[in-house]
């Protein structure tokens, strides 16, 4: 299978050096002008590389979408965060090309194992670490636009674990799919939602309700899709995050009562 998963980094990085199958990919690039970097643009073609500081790495997925053609499948990884399936953190141990056929004879998604939250539930975990108001504005914008995965959302946001970091390798007819749906709803949040007052952390706001939607789409579209692990390059600051969620849940916000 033509096969080509994406590498979303915004400054140069070791990347992995099979580029038949690895596509590294410069995202909001029309903000970022560095010399020497010979990676995909995603401000070529159509485009959403001004929306990157809102998108995040979805600027790299809407570049696909649009201009990526003639191949059988597409994926998207992080420049320090990729698939493995050996279980070691190194660069040389990505899934290769071979592996990534092999999957894919057989399933038509390949998706991160899912981080699960074992005291919270993603509506609960999602609020703590964020502002509450996008999340229910993204049920409210399903409800009417897309009523039969209403369900689905529901059941994705009462569930203590998900498939995150927008992390995927799926055939190219079920992306096609997969990246109309996901653009419809977000732009239709978008229109409605105000983050002019969102700190820079915070205005990230699409990339990360895109991560919980990512199931929504899976659960209510019946997609045979396998699991595989993931491994982060680098340092990971485990307990730092841990502290931030900790003083999240228990100091920062009080959660409201809501039916999930």
């Amino acid at each position: 299978m033509n096969i080509k998963v994406l590498v979303a980094a915004h400054r140069k990085f070791p990347m992995p050096a099979d580029r038949s199958l690895y596509l590294p990919i410069l995202v909001g690039s029309v903000f970022n002008y560095v010399p020497g970097i010979e990676y995909q643009r995603d401000d070529e073609g159509e485009n959403i590389s001004k929306k990157n500081p809102n998108y995040n790495e979805l600027t790299a997925i809407y570049w696909a979408w649009k201009n990526l053609k003639n191949v059988d499948a597409i994926g998207l990884v992080h420049y320090r965060r990729y698939f493995s399936i050996h279980g070691k953190r190194r660069l040389d141990n990505v899934i290769s090309k071979r592996d990534a056929n092999r999957l894919l004879s057989n399933y038509d998604v390949v998706l991160p194992k899912k981080r699960h939250y074992y005291i919270e539930s993603n509506y609960s975990h999602y609020i703590h670490a964020h502002k509450t108001k996008p999340l229910d504005l993204t049920r409210q914008v399903i409800e009417k636009k897309y009523p039969k995965y209403l369900n689905y959302f529901d059941l994705v946001m009462s569930q203590r674990g998900a498939h995150m970091f927008n992390m995927f390798i799926m055939k190219s007819d079920l992306f096609e799919e997969y990246a109309a749906w996901i653009f419809d709803v977000l732009g239709n949040v978008e229109n409605e939602l105000d983050i002019s007052e969102y700190s820079k952390q915070e205005s990230r706001v699409y990339g990360y309700l895109a991560e919980l939607l990512m199931d929504v789409w899976i659960y209510k579209n019946k997609v045979n899709y396998c699991e595989i692990g993931w491994e982060q390059l680098g340092r990971r600051h485990l307990f730092s995050k841990t502290f931030q969620f900790l003083n999240r849940k228990f100091h920062l916000k009080k959660v409201k009562k809501t039916h999930f």
